[in-house]
C-alpha cells in the first residue's frame, strides 16, 4: 500500500551517527523504504524485523518500535550502544529491487569513502543480494567477508525485510549478535531468558 507514501519516493533519510569515537558497528541498509522516508527512520516499515532482531540479539536492552519514527530516547540508546545506521543508496523506493547495479556500486564507493572518516570496528551490510552486486562479490555468503573496506572489517548480513521469508527474528538475531560481538559491543542476555542463537 504505497499510494499515500508515494510522495516520499526518492527522499533521503539522514544517517544515524553519533560521536565517531563511540561508533563500533555501522549497519548499512540497501536503501530507505517509502515508510522510512516518511518517518525519517531507518527500517521503519511495520513488517521489518530489524529492531526486534537487535533486541532478541541482546544488542539493545529494550524493544524499539520505529513504525512511526524513533523517539529521542531510542535514538540515544542506539548511539550509546555503539550503533550507526546508513544506506548504500540514499533514495527511497517502494522496493529495493527498483535499484540498478550502477546505483548499488556507486553506493559501495561512497560507503568506502565515508568509512575513512567514520572508522567503525565493523561495517555490516544487510542484504546479501545487494552486497554481492554492490561489491562485485557474486559468491558472498552471510558472515564476515575476506579483506577490509577502507581498513574496516566487513560483514554481510541477511536482510530483515518482511519480504525475506528465509529468515526469522531469531535467525537474524544470531547473525546480528555475531557481528556486534565482532565489533566489540557487549551484548546483554536476552530478555526472555532463552539461549542466544549466535
Amino acid at each position: 500500500m504505497t499510494g499515500p507514501l508515494e510522495r516520499f519516493r526518492d527522499h533521503h533519510v539522514d544517517d544515524l551517527l553519533g560521536e565517531r569515537k563511540r561508533l563500533r558497528l555501522l549497519i548499512v541498509g540497501i536503501n530507505p523504504s517509502l515508510r522510512s522516508a516518511a518517518t525519517g527512520t531507518h527500517f521503519a516499515h511495520p513488517s521489518n524485523r530489524f529492531y526486534p532482531a537487535l533486541h532478541a540479539a541482546g544488542i539493545t536492552e529494550r524493544s524499539i518500535d520505529a513504525r512511526d519514527g524513533l523517539s529521542p530516547r531510542d535514538r540515544a540508546h542506539l548511539l550509546e550502544r555503539g550503533l550507526g545506521i546508513t544506506n548504500l543508496v540514499r533514495r527511497a523506493t517502494a522496493r529495493a529491487s527498483e535499484l540498478g547495479r550502477d546505483e548499488l556500486r556507486a553506493g559501495a564507493r561512497r560507503l568506502a569513502h565515508d568509512l575513512t572518516r567514520l572508522r567503525p570496528a565493523v561495517v555490516a551490510v544487510v542484504g546479501i543480494g545487494a552486497y554481492r552486486v554492490a561489491f562485485a562479490q557474486p559468491r558472498a555468503a552471510p558472515g564476515p567477508q575476506p579483506g577490509t573496506l577502507a581498513g574496516v572489517r566487513v560483514w554481510a548480513l541477511p536482510n530483515p525485510s518482511g519480504l525475506n521469508a528465509h529468515e526469522t527474528v531469531d535467525s537474524l538475531a544470531g547473525w546480528y549478535r555475531a557481528a556486534a560481538q565482532a565489533a566489540g559491543i557487549a551484548v546483554v542476555d536476552r530478555p526472555d531468558g532463552r539461549p542466544s542463537t549466535g
